[in-house]
């Protein structure tokens, strides 16, 4: 091979692999670009109800009290290990006694997610006549977790672009009762809160169901009509998180999807995982039930139960993908 020939070989050799290179670089960023959008379009959650965290009481008939400690921190290392999450959401019931002392416990267990989490009341969270209001319920809280606001027991935030999570407070606090409501003032608040979202793809959340997972007289939401009736004046879908019953449900009604989820220490002893794909003209929610590791505990929890087919649900209850419409102007 002549001089004049290898050089021209080598150049040629070069361009080739800088040009293969370019081509390289360009189709990574497509697609990253794809993989970023497709992320920007889903959110993921993980949803804990009814912890009944506690540091002294034994187990009842029914609860397992005395390891509530240790499921929650099951479930906490858990999602910690299992993957990028939006946010946590506490639907209620983080203690089993409603004591500054035990909140203040469980936040040091909560404290260990490595995603932002957030909490609503439940009934047991609540004192009525002692010093855990639920003022002081939000302000506890609020010291040890910025992003949930010190105030009303109601808020709302948006994890990302598209996504409006609204956390209402469904806990009666007059008087003694396991029955919810949603006063006239915040119901009032709901319909501007889902006015501003109108584009968005709404999760609520809530301690005590707007639609009951099964009949209760005593459990229920004692306006639930009146809150539906708000809710089925926005178009676009709504994920709806509730707990309290300690059961594994899931209810479709048009675009409103309602989720009740079991607690940790009642049979099954798990949590949720949510995600929520958001397409342009539907959406997906893939939905996943996250039984706890300690299979001792869970087993033991079962042979409690008189009805454990009732708290683990069916299997649409448990892991299923169901379909929300998205409505256009």
């Amino acid at each position: 091979m002549s001089r004049k020939s290898y050089i021209k070989e080598k150049k040629e050799g070069f361009f080739s692999k800088f040009t293969n290179f370019i081509l390289t670089i360009l189709v990574a960023c497509v697609i990253g670009s794809q993989v970023c959008t497709a992320a920007n379009n889903n959110l993921r959650i993980a949803q804990i109800s009814d912890a009944h965290f506690s540091t002294f009481e034994e187990n009842t008939s029914y609860k397992f009290l005395k390891n509530s400690a240790e499921i929650l921190d099951d479930a906490i290392l858990q999602i910690n290990t299992s993957g990028a999450y939006d946010f946590i959401i506490f639907t209620g019931d983080l203690v089993n006694k409603p004591k500054v002392s035990e909140l203040k416990s469980f936040i040091k267990h909560s404290s260990k997610l490595i995603y932002p989490w957030y909490a609503i009341d439940g009934n047991h969270d609540i004192s009525i006549d002692g010093p855990l209001t639920k003022n002081k319920f939000m302000e506890i809280l609020h010291d040890s977790n910025k992003d949930i606001p010190k105030g009303k027991a109601y808020y709302s935030f948006t994890p990302k672009k598209g996504f409006r999570v609204i956390c209402l407070d469904s806990i009666i606090d007059y008087k003694i009762s396991t029955n919810g409501e949603i006063s006239q003032t915040q119901l009032d608040w709901l319909k501007e809160e889902l006015d501003k979202a109108k584009k968005d793809i709404v999760i609520l959340c809530i301690h005590v169901p707007i639609k009951e997972p099964y009949p209760s007289s005593n459990h229920k939401l004692l306006n639930e009509d009146d809150v539906r009736t708000v809710l089925n004046g926005h178009k676009n879908p709504i994920i709806v998180l509730q707990g309290h019953y300690h059961t594994t449900k899931v209810q479709q009604e048009g675009n409103i999807l309602y989720i009740s989820t079991p607690s940790l220490v009642t049979y099954p002893n798990a949590f949720r995982v949510i995600n929520i794909n958001s397409g342009k003209k539907n959406v997906l929610v893939d939905i996943f039930l996250k039984e706890t590791n300690l299979k001792d505990i869970q087993t033991r929890s079962k042979l409690r139960l008189l009805n454990s087919t009732l708290t683990y649900g069916e299997e649409k209850d448990r892991n299923a993908t169901y379909e929300l419409k998205k409505y256009k102007d």
